[in-house]
């Protein structure tokens, strides 16, 4: 497991990152497949390692590289149009993955890349999953806070990246709901899941039928569970599992 230190030229200040390697990186000339995983709101990239320390076997398992980057406590994983100290779309999308790509024995290539995460990240999954498309081949949410138009109590803060929640048209432009729209013609694998006691389930339900309306193949899955690392520690398990089956058809095509 890595720590590393990756600086946005965008933001000009530097974010820590995890990186976690399978046992079998040593091997000479073998490259692996990257899944981005993003934490939640109020929360930071050591999150997933430290509070799932499981990941480490699950990299050995699927043969992956797990990268855990920052998205500040409340970055939603979007540009900013109002703060230009706000632009983790471009970070995490961009400049987060080129530093992986330069130092990391990881697959330069749109089928050997995920992006998923939990709460705030699994907006970001799917949001910066349906926009970079052209670079992620699968994404994913866990428990996802995926409609910003709704969330417009302040202790999230995303008024302060977005504006006032008054304006509704920029808030729906911002929406996983709207970038599902642009749904890309050669195909994206998309897993959803949350806990059937979730506070947020209704929006996973909403984009969830909304794919169905737009015909969008994805995997969507209720189980048991809260807003909690109960939750998601069991979650992450079988996204990455439903990553690995993607990147083993994408080999064989």
């Amino acid at each position: 497991v890595d720590t590393v230190s990756i600086y946005s030229n965008t933001m000009h200040l530097s974010y820590k990152c995890v990186v976690v390697k399978p046992d079998s990186y040593a091997i000479k000339d073998k490259k692996f497949e990257t899944v981005y995983l993003l934490h939640g709101h109020g929360g930071k990239f050591s999150n997933w390692i430290a509070l799932v320390p499981q990941l480490k076997k699950y990299a050995d398992d699927y043969q992956l590289i797990i990268v855990c980057p920052d998205g500040k406590i409340a970055g939603w994983y979007i540009n900013s149009p109002v703060a230009d100290s706000m632009q983790f779309e471009t970070y995490i999308a961009n400049e987060v993955p080129a530093y992986i790509d330069a130092n990391y024995k990881s697959i330069n290539n749109r089928n050997a890349r995920a992006i998923t995460g939990l709460s705030m990240g699994g907006h970001g999954g799917l949001y910066l999953g349906f926009r970079h498309a052209n670079f992620f081949g699968a994404c994913g949410s866990m428990s996802g806070a995926l409609l910003l138009e709704y969330i417009t109590d302040k202790r999230y803060g995303i008024d302060k990246i977005l504006g006032d929640s008054s304006n509704k048209q920029r808030y729906a432009d911002y929406s996983v709901m709207k970038e599902m729209e642009h749904y890309p013609t050669d195909s994206l694998a998309i897993i959803v899941d949350c806990g059937t006691e979730d506070f947020v389930i209704e929006m996973s339900r909403a984009v969830h039928k909304k794919m169905g309306i737009l015909k969008i193949p994805h995997d969507y899955i209720e189980r048991p569970g809260k807003h909690d690392w109960k939750y998601w520690s069991n979650a992450v398990k079988y996204q990455l599992l439903y990553f690995r089956n993607f990147f083993d058809r994408k080999m064989k095509d």
